[in-house]
């Protein structure tokens, strides 16, 4: 059964179901040698809007490691809501995103807000970054998922121009330092952090390696 199906298939009990099977433990369900998570920041002013992304699959992981879903062999499971739907109630799963996904200004944290996680798997979560000055210079944190495997990346792009147009975020190295335009247009993005170019070259080689493998195999 693909996760997917579970996910936005039915009931409830499928998915945990599904997920059991992958997720003993928690770690083993996610696929962390697969293409990296991508997030995408965009920036107008002094806010700055990050939407992250993972695989169907990593979000069942996570959710189990956060307790979003109810483990049926501990009691009643609710079969009235799908495992999203789970998802995006969570408290565990906000709370988990907010620490993990931050955006910083002359060393202070701007204050981070969760978008509500509506069609949380084709769209992605959402957080908004309101900094005290335009979003011209800032540290970005992101490390999600790497406390599930150190092998999770995930690769930082803006929907406009970007020098260079790519971030790749890892166990190793979480944070950047980037340059935004502020001004409002999608993003000019520069990262700012030392060998940044060498691993983000690395990383994006085995996505489009593991890409191109997978199509060919489902071709």
């Amino acid at each position: 059964m693909r996760i997917r199906s579970a996910l936005l298939g039915v009931a409830a009990t499928a998915l945990l179901a599904a997920a059991a099977q992958l997720t003993t433990p928690a770690s083993a369900a996610a696929h962390p040698f697969g293409p990296p998570a991508t997030a995408r920041i965009d920036v107008d002013g002094t806010e700055v809007t990050i939407t992250w992304q993972a695989a169907e699959d990593d979000w069942v992981a996570l959710g189990q490691s956060l307790g979003a879903f109810e483990d049926p062999a501990a009691g009643p499971v609710d079969t009235t809501l799908t495992g999203e739907q789970k998802l995006a109630r969570s408290n565990q799963v906000r709370r988990y995103l907010t620490e993990r996904i931050v955006v910083r200004q002359a060393g202070e944290p701007c204050r981070s807000t969760v978008l509500p996680l509506e069609d949380l798997l084709r769209q992605g979560a959402r957080l908004t970054f309101d900094c005290p000055q335009p979003a011209v210079e800032v540290e970005i944190q992101l490390d999600a998922l790497t406390d599930l495997h150190t092998a999770y990346r995930t690769v930082l792009t803006a929907t406009g121009p970007m020098t260079p147009d790519q971030a790749l975020f890892t166990s190793a190295q979480t944070t950047h330092r980037v340059s935004l335009s502020g001004d409002g247009r999608a993003g000019t993005v520069a990262t700012l952090a030392v060998g940044t170019g060498a691993a983000l070259a690395g990383g994006v080689a085995v996505s489009i390696a593991w890409r191109t493998l997978r199509r060919r195999r489902t071709g």
